[in-house]
């Protein structure tokens, strides 16, 4: 007789005996629902801080609410509710451990929002009733109305305005100013560039024109404009295919440079949590000073600050330096991710260089220190202001808002 089959239904049974034993333990170790609405008891303040979705934005624009959080998880819901049961709004993907995601505001009364993301909850943040005097409204081609900004400082003026105190207690003194009070951009300070091009070389990419549509000065500010055009354009030198997408991008391109100093620019840019923008205020080595051997990445390069719409709530520096660009992005070194600065309204964007010290500060808050003193940042920068349309993980799609736009309050320079 084969033993193997005398053996079976004792296998069998044994190993139908521990299935339900699992079965048991689990049912006895699993959370009962408490209430309708509300499935899982609040856990623990330890767990709760280290797997629950946390919203630190909730700013109001154009009638919505634009939230922004961090996550652990890889998708999160969005939930609101104005006294009733919380109600799903949005279900958003997590990139790089952040999230953001609108929601419309109602007349009527004020609410409240929160994130969702499996068992684990936000606190709910306050969701403000609609009021028309408390909306950002974007100007044509993507620009801002200028909020009132805040009351000047007591102390010495000089062109810039009221000089800014050192650390020393010193005052800086202006060296460069542009208010963009009026009508046309003053080429005596300010080159259009119309050589690149930005986006994805191999699918939506935007050239750079020396044109009204893309390049204006009005009501104070300066307006760079990403648009789509009705016919294809042919970008110069880029030798690529022609494109129907234009910007604009303006330096100071040998009509102004400084090695060292305090540089500054105020802008705002259209908002909205749909990848495809790029705007960014930074400084490039004057090529009258660079050395033949001079090659990016090791020649320099200082992003003071890049925004990205796929990051509605950041903006992001980086100092670019060495043969290997210090082998990519090391927050704290060369960039930082915690500068924060809302899409859809002004702020402001501070770079203090010395010969051993970059510090980059965000409407006031310092957020990257670089103490290398490397020998990329030992010779005059020009200033550049670029609109670009995104690439990589902020590449554009159908659903990018265009036209679009950079809206430059002033750019202001001391030493």
């Amino acid at each position: 007789m084969n033993r193997s089959i005398v053996a079976w239904p004792t296998r069998r049974a044994a190993l139908l005996l521990a299935a339900t034993v699992v079965v048991l333990l689990l049912a006895a170790l699993a959370p009962v629902p408490t209430a309708m609405g509300e499935p899982w008891p609040e856990p623990p303040p330890r767990a709760r801080q280290a797997k629950a979705p946390t919203l630190d934005v909730v700013r109001v624009t154009d009638g919505a609410a634009r939230v922004t959080g961090a996550a652990r998880q890889r998708r999160v819901t969005v939930q609101a509710r104005w006294g009733g049961r919380w109600k799903r709004v949005a279900r958003v993907r997590v990139r790089h451990g952040r999230f953001a995601a609108e929601v419309a505001l109602r007349a009527t009364r004020a609410g409240q929002v929160r994130a969702v993301a499996g068992r684990w909850r936000s606190r709910p943040k306050p969701l403000p009733r609609v009021l028309a005097g408390d909306i950002w409204q974007p100007a044509p081609g993507g620009g801002a109305e200028q909020p009132p900004g805040p009351p000047a400082p007591a102390g010495p003026s000089d062109a810039c305005g009221p000089q800014p105190r050192r650390a020393d207690g010193s005052y800086w003194s202006c060296t460069f100013a542009d208010e963009f009070s009026g009508t046309e951009l003053d080429r005596s300070r300010w080159a259009p560039q119309t050589v690149f091009s930005s986006g994805d070389k191999l699918g939506r990419y935007a050239c750079y024109r020396d044109h009204p549509d893309n390049i204006s000065v009005s009501g104070g500010a300066l307006h760079l404009t990403l648009r789509r055009e009705d016919r294809p354009i042919l970008c110069l030198r880029n030798g690529l295919l022609p494109t129907p997408y234009s910007s604009g991008m303006v330096s100071t391109y040998r009509l102004f440079s400084q090695q060292y100093g305090r540089f500054e620019a105020r802008y705002a840019n259209t908002g909205t949590v749909v990848p495809g923008l790029q705007e960014t205020f930074w400084l490039w080595p004057d090529d009258r000073y660079q050395k033949p051997l001079d090659l990016w990445p090791a020649a320099g390069e200082i992003d003071v600050a890049e925004t990205y719409s796929q990051h509605p709530d950041l903006a992001i520096p980086f100092l670019h330096y060495t043969w290997n660009d210090n082998g990519g992005p090391v927050p704290g070194r060369n960039t930082a991710w915690n500068c924060r600065a809302l899409r859809g309204g002004y702020n402001t964007y501070t770079l203090e260089w010395t010969p051993s010290r970059i510090e980059i500060l965000v409407n006031g808050t310092s957020c990257l220190v670089n103490t290398s003193g490397d020998k990329a940042f030992q010779k005059p920068y020009i200033v550049s202001l670029t609109m670009l349309l995104g690439s990589s993980g902020n590449k554009a799609s159908d659903a990018t808002p265009l036209p679009a736009g950079m809206s430059v309050d002033y750019v202001r320079v001391w030493q």
